[in-house]
């Protein structure tokens, strides 16, 4: 592999390396022509065939340096038997939960449920030369969240309610932590070389609750990650100055920052991990100056820090491919 990225996570090298979150999607016309003929997102997510397609897609236009798997992190609930189905305006709806089902789900079957997504990895390695390839997962708290929610959290969140028979949740945490190790092993079996954590709603967790389930579940999973010499991002999105506990507790391998996050300061907080990210995506719907001005804000704040160059959450369908490609030309040309 070329390791430009992994290298910059092992902290040598002064090459800043550049992906996107949600670099293969909604925002190039070849993903949504491919979208348009295969309605069902799970049924996508299964079809090795077109996985590899949507994975290479944002690799044939950009010189990025990473591929990371087209798939979904609400694979693990369907894994485990939870239907889930996405609705166009709405986001992902799930069924009811039953826990029984869930607990009992025998390690082999929610393999066999996934193969798919495996072959997806392997065909994507073949055609990928020798860049890194991404796999990844939601972190413990957020899949917990979507399982027992049935839908995003975003406009309709109680923490009292999701946690108040806390035997079914330290259950469903334990299961969890298990088969996302699981779906991680199979997705290094598979090719994977570099394995990212989405913590999507750590940020709804007040200050005192993030140790049971953010911190503890995910520094688990690091843990496991980083016994297989396989380097560990991981994104707890939301968490503001948290930032700097969730490091000293979980010790990722390397952090990757939200737009809300200052990079000055979490610079001058973390000097010995690498950083991931920041920008707002929003940015990239403003004018070429206004992209350029932010860009190069965090190439020259990061310019003596191990630094890959992303955004601070994934691509917006409304962004132009254009943008992304005027991006990876800035990053290139900053010494």
């Amino acid at each position: 592999m070329s390791n430009t990225l992994r290298d910059c996570i092992e902290g040598r090298g002064s090459y800043t390396p550049i992906w996107f979150m949600r670099q293969a999607g909604r925002y190039l016309p070849e993903f949504r022509e491919i979208r348009k003929k295969n309605q069902d997102f799970i049924k996508l997510c299964l079809n090795p065939d077109l996985v590899n397609e949507i994975t290479l897609q944002p690799l044939k236009r950009f010189d990025l340096d990473a591929a990371i798997i087209f798939s979904d992190i609400l694979m693990i609930p369907y894994g485990l038997g939870q239907k889930v189905q996405f609705q166009k305006g709405i986001g992902p709806i799930l069924n009811e939960l039953n826990l029984d089902n869930i607990i009992n789900t025998d390690p082999i079957d929610f393999v066999q449920k996934l193969i798919p997504v495996y072959k997806g990895i392997e065909k994507v390695k073949k055609n990928l030369g020798e860049k890194a390839l991404i796999g990844f997962v939601g972190a413990p708290w957020t899949l917990l969240l979507y399982m027992l929610n049935k839908c995003s959290p975003k406009n309709n969140f109680d923490f009292i309610k999701i946690t108040k028979d806390k035997f079914l949740i330290n259950r469903l945490l334990k299961k969890l932590e298990e088969i996302i190790c699981l779906h991680i092993d199979k997705q290094i079996e598979a090719g994977a070389n570099i394995i990212q954590i989405f913590d999507s709603w750590a940020g709804l967790l007040a200050k005192k609750e993030l140790p049971n389930y953010c911190y503890i579940p995910i520094l688990k999973i690091v843990e496991h990650v980083k016994s297989k010499n396989i380097p560990v991002i991981c994104f707890p999105k939301g968490i503001k100055e948290n930032y700097i506990d969730f490091c000293s507790i979980v010790k990722p391998d390397c952090i990757s920052i939200d737009y809300e996050i200052d990079p000055q300061w979490i610079k001058e907080k973390l000097k010995d991990i690498p950083i991931q990210g920041g920008l707002d995506p929003k940015i990239l719907l403003g004018d070429k100056e206004t992209i350029k001005k932010n860009t190069e804000k965090y190439l020259n704040i990061f310019k003596d820090h191990p630094y890959i160059f992303n955004l601070g959450h994934g691509v917006l369908p409304e962004i132009k491919p254009e943008t992304i490609e005027y991006i990876v030309q800035l990053v290139r040309e900053k010494k």
